[in-house]
């Protein structure tokens, strides 16, 4: 008996100390939640506070404050399945089942779900859904970070405030996506700190992520005694070392980084790891043709494996047609869990009369199921509540539709401008039209973690006149480039500078499908210019240019270029290989060296040598010419000829070659200097651009085109005054054969005649005339017919196969044509007399003529 009671005194000494232990841990939890509850959270500085408690709620809909008798009794049986829950999973905690509304309201969230198919393009996909949302709305922490909220807007209240929590979010997208035909369903779990609070300093920008390459398999090298030897090794071994330390100073600078990456993480320690509420999107796949389930997180936009270690756990997720609860272990976060919501041991269903979710049947199934259901509502006894409870479906979404105007959808952004932190980064964003310049995103990328070194900035432009879309700047370089989108006024693909002043160094490159001459790049340095060319029918590709110093000071874009034009030393040319000449006869490569005044030319290689044919002019002073004529001498020429030549060439040869050349350097000349002139007149083009910077309208947007919104509205009065126009001033059909009598109100017996005449003696003028016009096309076309039978009768044994086929389908359409043509005919001639008879009755009824020839 002591025995006993010394172990029960031992018992209860365990459950006081395990109740001690646990009123502590909770304590420490509330402790924590205060201290957690004030921590930084990534919300832009400049957005301003706002209250919830102010909003107007007079206008809200009646189902926003009461609930239908369906809702009260989904209620019912939610508070029924919560009690359950409770007794059979004790360590669990409250499920988020019916939040209050904005009206106070208890709703459920199943029917806070609204699916919603929106009128844009962008929104027919999940990526356009999720970055819509993300950008649109600002985001809301959670009061308490370790547990659900007690409220939960409707998706249309959130989208007028444009703020909400994470609830909030996944409600909106979810709705969104649903409506767009996904299979997703709102999740209710826990996350990491970085991801409940929007904290993205850790992370790199999605803009910087670089493609992964596979690496190909390196195949097995066999062991062959008698494979030949590999040659030496000719590389520098110092070279190589110096290499090995430059990587070595690279690894230790990422190493250091990494170690303060390392102490970055240990000062973010999570206290509340794994407590952390919150809800995302689940997307199953199926539907859509959504290879794999995945995840998004509302705040970002972005899609997640449903392996990722930042989601640590789900306590139940919901659609608008169920509610579903996650019954499997969660230690390992979501790696392990299962998403067959069909499957009733890992997932706790609220309704088992929709316990197989409805988007994952097929069309013919979901068919069957609801004509099988329709059919057990019937047979059911309305007084068997047990009965009614297992059928019962989920009442029709208490909000609002849900509508964005196109001007909303392109604000895009919250306030117009949002502002993204990440690893060595800062992204901006703002809405179109807002900035003057045009610009809608920034990036903004540092080289230290604090953010305060500038390396690089890069800038995305829309609706600009100039035709910009992107400038890359990078801050150590000073190198500045822009990036066209095609339709610019003068080609420009892509400008690389320093400065917009000429002479300096430049790299343009252009839209060469669009020029006459084929430019596809021309990069410019103080005294050289290179030209990169393609598609030529000369098959040049590159030309160079060497300039001298100027001897007179730079003047501006707008002077003469030949005036002050710098002096070219040399122009060298390259071309491709053109496979209608020998190779001895095509040039690959010619030099003009001006100042020298020397030609060198160069031709391609033959098949099987490894030197080329050349060729060096050198050209007479024009002291030691004779008059105009430049006399040819064996010394002015230096040739060179690959292989075995059987005959010289003749100095009328190289003569006329010689005279070619010269006429060409002068042509090259006056193409250098046009080359000088565009260039200016580029950069003049582009100075006034980024100056007056113009961003284009579109006709159909009249609430910023001013000039087509006038127009619009000019249109409109116009035709509301034809409408409003009485009818009495419409003209009458006899109004010209009135006018000939003085349009007299009343007219004598004969001129009422004479009126009722003339009308049936012109319309029946004008019915011979069409049958005329339509009999001399007829004539026409046959004619041309018989003429071309005529001429591939004499020339048929003449033509190829492709011309008689050509023929024969020419034919076969002049003769429907002729067809159609005598179809017409005989239809006006049997119509015609059934016309004027017609028009003789109508004559006869017609009220003003009635009156006067009195027979009305």
């Amino acid at each position: 008996g002591c025995r006993m009671d010394v172990l029960e005194e031992n018992e209860e000494e365990e459950q006081r100390e395990e109740q001690l232990k646990a009123l502590e841990i909770s304590d420490h939890l509330q402790d924590m939640e205060m201290k957690v509850s004030v921590e930084h959270v990534c919300v832009p500085s400049d957005v301003p506070d706002f209250n919830w408690s102010s909003i107007d709620m007079s206008q809200l809909p009646s189902s926003y404050k009461t609930n239908s008798l369906k809702e009260k009794k989904l209620l019912h049986i939610a508070d029924h399945f919560l009690q359950q829950y409770a007794h059979l999973c004790p360590d669990r905690k409250p499920l988020f089942l019916h939040p209050v509304n904005e009206c106070g309201v208890e709703k459920f969230v199943s029917t806070t779900v609204r699916p919603t198919l929106l009128p844009y393009a962008e929104l027919y996909h999940w990526d356009g859904c999720a970055s819509f949302v993300s950008d649109y709305l600002t985001m809301e922490p959670l009061k308490s970070p370790i547990t659900p909220p007690s409220l939960l807007y409707s998706p249309t209240t959130i989208l007028k405030y444009q703020r909400g929590n994470c609830f909030d979010f996944s409600t909106l997208l979810c709705s969104m996506l649903i409506g767009a035909g996904y299979d997703a369903y709102c999740v209710h779990g826990y996350a990491t700190r970085e991801m409940c609070t929007l904290d993205e300093t850790l992370k790199l920008c999605p803009l910087l992520r670089k493609p992964q390459r596979q690496k190909p398999k390196e195949r097995m090298k066999k062991s062959n005694k008698y494979r030949v030897k590999s040659p030496p090794d000719l590389q520098s071994k110092f070279e190589f070392q110096q290499e090995a330390k430059k990587a070595e100073t690279e690894a230790a600078g990422k190493n250091k980084e990494k170690q303060v990456d390392k102490e970055l993480e240990k000062l973010k320690h999570d206290p509340l790891y794994g407590l952390r509420v919150h809800a995302w999107v689940l997307v199953l796949s199926g539907k859509k043709e959504v290879p794999e389930t995945f995840f998004i997180n509302p705040f970002t936009g972005d899609s997640h494996s449903t392996m990722d270690e930042h989601f640590l756990g789900i306590e139940s997720v919901w659609n608008h047609r169920n509610y579903w609860v996650n019954m499997q272990d969660c230690r390992n976060g979501c790696k392990d869990l299962v998403f067959d919501l069909g499957d009733t041991v890992r997932w706790e269903v609220m309704l088992s009369g929709s316990n197989k979710p409805l988007q994952l049947l097929s069309d013919g199934e979901e068919k069957k199921e609801l004509s099988e259901r329709e059919l057990d509502d019937t047979v059911s006894d309305p007084n068997d509540e047990e009965e009614g409870d297992l059928s019962f479906d989920m009442p029709p979404s208490w909000v609002a539709p849900i509508q964005i105007s196109p001007r909303e959808f392109e604000t895009c952004c919250s306030e117009g401008r949002k502002v993204i932190l990440y690893r060595k980064a800062k992204l901006e964003k703002w809405a179109p039209y807002l900035n003057g310049n045009g610009l809608v995103k920034r990036l903004t990328i540092y080289a230290d973690l604090q953010c305060t070194e500038v390396v690089e900035v890069k800038e995305w432009f829309k609706n600009r006149e100039d035709m910009l879309h992107m400038r890359e700047v990078n801050k150590q370089t000073q190198l500045t480039t822009d990036y066209f989108s095609p339709g610019h006024l003068l080609c420009l693909k892509a400008h690389t500078y320093t400065s917009l002043e000429p002479e300096t160094e430049y790299t343009m490159e252009f839209y060469n499908e669009v020029r006459v001459d084929g430019l596809q790049k021309r990069v410019e340095t103080p005294n050289e210019m290179t030209e990169y060319f393609v598609g030529r029918d000369d098959f040049l590709h590159v030309r160079y240019m060497e300039f001298g110093k100027r001897r007179k000071k730079t003047h501006l874009a707008g002077t003469r270029t030949d005036i002050n034009s710098r002096p070219i030393v040399q122009i060298k040319e390259c071309f491709h290989r053109n496979p209608e000449k020998p190779a001895d006869e095509d040039v690959a490569e010619r030099i003009f060296l001006i100042t020298e005044d020397m030609i060198q030319l160069t031709y391609h290689l033959k098949d099987k040598f490894i030197t080329a044919s050349k060729k060096d002019f050198f050209k007479v002073a024009e002291g030691d010419r004779k008059g105009n004529e430049t006399v040819m001498s064996p010394e002015m020429c230096i040739t060179y000829q690959a292989g075995s030549s059987e005959k010289e060439e003749k100095l009328l040869h190289l003569y006329k070659l010689l005279q070619k050349l010269t006429v060409e350097e002068k042509q090259l000349k006056q193409q250098v200097q046009q080359s000088e002139a565009e260039v200016l007149n580029i950069m003049k083009v582009r100075k006034n651009e980024e100056t007056n910077v113009k961003l284009s309208i579109s006709i159909y947007n009249t609430d910023r085109n001013e000039k087509r919104r006038q127009q619009h509205e000019a249109m409109r009065n116009t035709r509301e005054d034809e409408l409003q126009r009485p009818q009495e001033g419409d003209l009458h059909y006899l109004a010209p054969f009135l006018i000939q009598i003085g349009h007299k109100e009343k007219m004598t017996k004969g001129q009422a005649l004479r009126v009722r005449d003339d009308c049936l003696a012109d319309f029946k003028h004008r019915l011979i005339n069409k049958a005329n016009i339509i009999q001399a096309h007829l004539e026409k076309a046959v004619e041309e017919l018989q003429k071309d039978d005529e001429w591939f009768q004499r020339n048929q044994n003449q033509l190829s196969a492709e011309e008689e086929e050509e023929f024969l389908t020419r034919r076969s359409k002049a003769t429907f044509h002729i067809q159609i043509l005598a179809m017409r005919l005989k239809r006006e001639k049997q119509m015609a007399p059934q016309k004027y008879l017609a028009l003789e009755e109508k004559l006869h009824k017609d009220p003003f003529l009635a009156e006067h020839l009195g027979h009305a």
